[in-house]
């Protein structure tokens, strides 16, 4: 079984998961996901990795060997966004 690529992994999350935005790099074996979904919404970081790993299913132990994630709901995205834009006087 061939290593995904991150389009894959991508393609395997939203398949699973209603993402606004999802963003993957990663190697076919170690991955880094930064995952934007409405689903997150008043669930601790746990519970948001879990519903993550649920849409991934087997793909997880049979195919990643890795996955590092940061979980968003779009009004986190959005803070995260605006507080990285330069402030001008």
């Amino acid at each position: 079984m061939s290593d995904p690529t991150p389009e894959q992994l991508r393609e395997f999350i939203t398949a699973g998961l209603p993402c606004e935005r999802i963003d993957v790099e990663g190697d076919g074996r170690h991955f880094f996901a930064t995952i934007v979904s409405a689903e997150f919404a008043g669930l601790p970081r746990v519970r948001r990795h879990q519903r993550v790993y649920a849409a991934l299913g087997d793909r997880m132990r049979e195919q990643i060997h890795a996955l590092s994630m940061k979980t968003l709901t779009p009004a986190e995205d959005a803070a995260v966004a605006s507080s990285a834009q330069p402030h001008h006087p």
